[in-house]
């Protein structure tokens, strides 16, 4: 059994250990296959700095050309180990979370174990069809987190993320059939493999017409203005810990397949089609952080700053330079412990008001100082700070913008002061001014547990540390942007001859 393959098992070997009767072991059964998931992951990362080739093919429906074909690069490394980092935290974050009807933690860490093992196979898959798979796959588990444990709207809020996914999924499983088709017409035997398909000498218009079928899916996973709709109204309802997964982990699909499937597999029809990402990803920005200002309601605000964060990594993504490419390779990264510094901590400034209204706060700071601080933290990530590791990979993308095209550049970089100003607001309105009669009741001696900043330290730690050290992650995913680069057949901007503007 591959290494890969084992990675990917045994958190799906663990949900199905949850859904046998467990007699109240079932957090504890929930979070070390979670460490297990997490110590694998470290001991693939030391084989692949090592040299170590890590991959394994497999046929699998041969019929149709699919195989268990699983690989890992430095930008796919960077997106499990996010992963197994996050569901531990996650899984201590929520250790006492009831749900509804018959849902309870067992269903929780089940789903979240489930979720886990599937998005781990959709950054490791090198076969379309298996990459569809999990894709589709990852949408069960979230479906339940919501429904199972959300808010008032919950049931709502679970039917809309899953409408707007399967749409983008059958739109996608058009595309998968459209490329088995053409592997079956132009290269003789029908493969799914990614290498294989890569090499096929597919129409223009063909590949025009099947990468917008990819790229939809994609658009709505990640998600970008106008399909992305369903992400504040599934946040607000989700527990905090559930929307940590879905915007830190799951989203991160749309971005990563971007580079690896778009690109990958139709570079033309990539050049083809990025004036409209380009556009897409200019709106994302400035949208989201305006309807993020405009917030009343806490999670919604976060999750307003993730579309304009998503905005930030599609534009890296089709401006076509390796520094850009590079940075919204590292702000997948970033943004996954950004959100979850932001979405946890507001999560424990609800469960002590019991309200998600950010005029329900006021002068919190002066009563629990320590989650005032994480508050703050998690705010100046969120604004990308200098100093913090979102600053470093917003940066690298503006910054490769401006040497392919200024003024887009400057249009982006608005996003920058509309985010300076959702993050002051949000601080300001929660944790400043005098304490409010609310705030004494319930944050009088309700400062952070000791649990609870145990789940903090590791996130914020990593912001903090790779925001000073970005060279290590930095220099991991560089060659998945050069290779991206080279499949589109583009060279980075020439530097300007000294004297010359």
């Amino acid at each position: 059994m591959s290494v890969l393959t084992l990675l990917g098992l045994i958190p799906l070997v663990g949900a199905l250990a949850l859904a046998l009767p467990v007699r109240g072991a079932a957090r504890a059964i929930g979070m070390g296959f979670s460490l297990a998931t997490l110590a694998v992951a470290a001991i693939i990362t030391v084989q692949f700095l090592g040299g170590a080739e890590l991959s394994v093919q497999v046929p699998w429906i041969s019929a149709f050309g699919a195989y268990w074909a699983l690989g890992v690069d430095g930008m796919g490394l960077v997106m499990v180990l996010l992963t197994v980092i996050l569901t531990p935290l996650v899984l201590a974050s929520d250790w006492n979370v009831t749900g509804h009807g018959r849902w309870n933690a067992q269903g929780y860490f089940a789903m979240v174990l489930a979720l886990q093992g599937t998005a781990l196979f959709t950054f490791l898959a090198d076969d379309v069809l298996l990459f569809y798979v999990f894709f589709e796959a990852t949408l069960i588990p979230m479906y339940f987190l919501i429904g199972g444990f959300g808010g008032d709207h919950r049931r709502a809020a679970a039917l809309k993320f899953l409408m707007f996914n399967l749409v983008g999924g059958f739109i996608l499983l058009a595309a998968v059939i459209g490329l088995f088709a053409a592997s079956a017409s132009l290269g003789g035997t029908p493969s799914y493999l990614l290498a294989d398909l890569a090499g096929l000498p597919i129409a223009t218009d063909t590949a025009r017409f099947l990468m917008v079928g990819f790229l939809i899916a994609f658009v709505i996973k990640a998600p970008m203005v106008p399909l992305h709709t369903w992400l504040p109204f599934a946040a607000e309802q989700a527990t905090p810990g559930s929307s940590t997964l879905m915007v830190g982990i799951l989203d991160k699909i749309g971005t990563f397949a971007m580079i690896k499937f778009c690109i990958g597999l139709f570079p033309e029809a990539s050049a083809w089609v990025a004036p409209v990402m380009i556009a897409l990803a200019l709106v994302s920005i400035i949208y989201g952080a305006a309807a993020a200002i405009a917030s009343r309601n806490l999670l919604r605000l976060v999750s307003y700053t993730s579309v304009s964060h998503f905005g930030f990594m599609v534009l890296g993504i089709y401006v076509f330079t390796t520094q850009s490419i590079n940075g919204s390779i590292f702000f997948m990264v970033n943004h996954g412990f950004s959100t979850a510094a932001l979405f946890l901590t507001v999560g424990y400034l609800i469960k002590r008001r019991g309200s998600a209204d950010i005029t329900a706060f006021g002068g919190v700071e002066k009563l629990a100082p320590v989650l005032a601080g994480a508050v703050l933290l998690a705010v100046l990530s969120a604004v990308s700070l200098p100093g913090m590791s979102t600053f470093v990979s917003e940066f690298l993308v503006i910054a490769g913008t401006w040497s392919r095209t200024p003024w887009i550049a400057a249009i982006s970089a608005t996003g920058i002061v509309l985010a300076a100003t959702y993050g002051l607001l949000l601080y300001q309105r929660t944790m400043t001014g005098p304490v409010t009669e609310a705030t004494a009741e319930h944050f009088t001696r309700r400062d952070l547990s000791g649990g609870e900043r145990g789940v903090l330290i590791p996130i914020i730690t990593v912001l903090l540390v790779f925001g000073v050290l970005p060279g290590p992650v930095v220099s991991l995913v560089e060659p998945t942007a050069k290779a991206a680069m080279e499949r589109m057949q583009v060279t980075d901007p020439a530097a300007p001859a000294k004297g010359e503007k």
